[in-house]
């Protein structure tokens, strides 16, 4: 379980960027799967689920996850009413009270994002497809739209891969060079047609170029950091038929 600094100075927010441990899923999805679309058991899955509502301080069925694509789509809830499970999107934003709101990674990125003058939350899931589509940009304008100023949030970036371990070819640098030819200062020649990704680090400047200033990382590779994390990339290396998601929750009091 890690925390954000910046977020536990405040009393109504119960936020955990959980690990996999301490779950009830075996083999490969040891232990705290929370990924419903993995070929885990289902009821395993749901255990973890329970688990963690308890200790994010909700009920199970206020726990919500989304369908996750790697879109640039955003959910918003605005009240109890709009509160469904089975949405699809990579990102929510909300302004109901005690409902924990979960993103599921397994070497994407989870970010944070709290407004503590409207008292607002909001998390996303950007891996390099959602973050070069405007996962972010369209998270911080969904803020704006409830009447946010991006000078008073607070985004806090979980845990991701490395750049060292983000291999990727020619292609995909190809993406984000011809969005900006800007971007390549987050890529790292390693061969003919090889790259090394900086996907923090794109983040980051996504989330201050909407001159959003406090910002946090937590700073942990998932690829590396196989007793705390699932990874992707670290499954397929290891031929491994799947993986686990970890998740991480927000939710305001």
């Amino acid at each position: 379980m890690f925390f954000s600094k910046k977020l536990q100075k405040f009393e109504n927010i119960k936020h955990c960027f959980f690990s996999r441990k301490n779950g009830f899923s075996k083999g490969d999805y040891g232990s705290l799967n929370c990924g419903l679309g993995s070929g885990d058991k289902k009821e395993n899955v749901l255990k973890n689920l329970e688990s963690v509502s308890k200790k994010i301080g909700c009920k199970k069925e206020s726990l919500i996850t989304l369908n996750q694509k790697h879109t640039n789509e955003v959910i918003c809830f605005n009240s109890d009413a709009d509160v469904k499970n089975k949405l699809t999107g990579d990102a929510i934003v909300s302004k109901v009270k005690n409902v924990g709101i979960g993103i599921l990674t397994a070497d994407c990125a989870s970010i944070f994002f709290y407004d503590p003058i409207n008292k607002i939350v909001g998390c996303s899931h950007a891996g390099w497809k959602g973050a070069l589509n405007g996962i972010i940009k369209n998270t911080i304008e969904k803020f704006n739209e409830l009447n946010s100023n991006n000078n008073d949030l607070i985004a806090v970036v979980g845990p991701c891969i490395n750049k060292k371990n983000y291999k990727i070819k020619n292609d995909l640098f190809k993406k984000f060079i011809d969005q900006d030819k800007k971007n390549e200062i987050f890529f790292e020649k390693i061969g003919n047609e090889n790259y090394v990704f900086d996907l923090r680090g794109y983040i980051n400047k996504e989330i201050s170029d909407f001159n959003v200033r406090n910002i946090e990382n937590i700073e942990m590779d998932t690829f590396s950091e196989k007793e705390f994390f699932y990874s992707y990339r670290r499954s397929c290396l290891n031929k491994e038929q799947d993986y686990g998601r970890c998740i991480s929750v927000i939710l305001m009091t």
